[in-house]
């Protein structure tokens, strides 16, 4: 079988793709699958390398273009529900997993790992998201929302909506981004103003949420279609405050603790808690869900991420591992919940039409 692992893309998270990418393609079971890799340049356009049947060296050069062994494709040129093949998007952020690229394999029908348009949309939007967290139930801290046109008709009197519901410190998202693009932390007026300017480049929408304080950040790792597997919990040693985005891909001074320590009652909590989340939002394939731990041991769901990170400093992968199941053995799984969930999707398909 054929798997198209496609990744790059028009996003500020390009890069990280493109170490995701890397990494799968390391893992995944060359004895019953080859490889082609599809590569998404930063202006959108695609580039497809040479199909490989064997794990390539691991420093291979996955920035194809056409002068460097990279042939120029369209999605139509490369997918095919006429083909015995799978995508495995290593796409993050916007046009990667918020649902856009995978409205395009729907359109095509063809196989791909992952939540499907709904979910991914949803997941992505953190405000969208929070809505549905507090439908079910699930702990939150307070949030205020507010968006670009509010922000540009009178900056002033957005910062006075902001604090007339969340005391200092807080920290501002935008609504879909991820790896912690454009994410800052204000302790007052100035602070906040600078924040909101800096996340509105990066969307229309922005989430401030009130700071908990000191907590412990702990995420878990969810697996599976109807059927959903938790993994145990790991927690993130931070070298300094705030997780931004050097400190992940960077500076690398982050320690993964896993599996985190913390009392069964809580893990139990943590599971569940990760469960509901991953079904209101109707995942499938995988996430990973990040919550905040507090002293006192009360819990708060932050985000669910639909297409977490597989590079060497990831989460996702990791907290699998300590849960019994390797790399190799968690990518082919991913293969087959998504063939399994295009299958169910064809027998729909032809049970409507008869």
């Amino acid at each position: 079988m054929e798997i198209i692992v496609l990744y790059g893309g028009k996003s500020a998270e390009h890069d990280i793709s493109v170490l995701t990418a890397a990494s799968i393609i390391q893992h995944i079971q060359y004895g019953t699958h080859n490889v082609t890799p599809v590569y998404i340049d930063i202006n959108g356009h695609w580039f497809a390398g040479p199909n490989m049947s064997e794990k390539p060296a691991a420093d291979i050069n996955l920035r194809f273009n056409q002068a460097e062994n990279g042939q120029a494709v369209v999605p139509t040129d490369i997918l095919s529900e006429d083909k015995d093949q799978v995508v495995f998007p290593a796409l993050h952020g916007p046009n990667g997993e918020d649902g856009t690229i995978q409205g395009l394999f729907e359109s095509l029908n063809v196989a791909y790992v992952g939540a499907g348009v709904l979910a991914s949309a949803a997941g992505m939007d953190k405000i969208v998201s929070k809505h549905l967290f507090n439908q079910v139930g699930l702990p939150q801290v307070p949030f205020a929302t507010l968006n670009a046109y509010e922000w540009e008709k009178d900056a002033d009197a957005a910062v006075a909506k902001v604090t007339e519901s969340l005391s200092y410190p807080v920290f501002v998202k935008p609504a879909n981004m991820g790896s912690s693009v454009g994410i800052s932390q204000a302790t007052d007026d100035a602070e906040l103003k600078a924040a909101l300017a800096l996340a509105f480049r990066f969307d229309r929408r922005v989430l401030v949420e009130a700071s908990v304080e000191n907590p412990r950040e702990v995420e878990l790792a969810v697996l599976g279609n109807e059927e959903v597997f938790v993994s145990v919990p790991g927690e993130l040693g931070k070298g300094q405050g705030f997780y931004d985005y050097d400190e992940k891909y960077i500076n690398n001074s982050t320690e993964m603790i896993i599996p985190a320590k913390i009392d069964d009652e809580t893990v139990a909590k943590l599971q569940a808690y990760a469960k509901e989340a991953y079904l209101v939002l109707d995942g499938s394939g995988l996430s990973r869900a990040d919550f905040f731990l507090t002293q006192e041991g009360d819990i708060y769901i932050n985000e669910v991420n639909t297409l977490p990170g597989f590079t060497q400093f990831s989460m996702y992968p990791s907290l699998w591992e300590a849960s019994g199941k390797g790399f190799d053995d968690l990518i082919e799984e991913l293969i087959q919940l998504a063939l399994n969930r295009y299958n169910k999707k064809q027998s729909i398909q032809k049970a409507f039409e008869l």
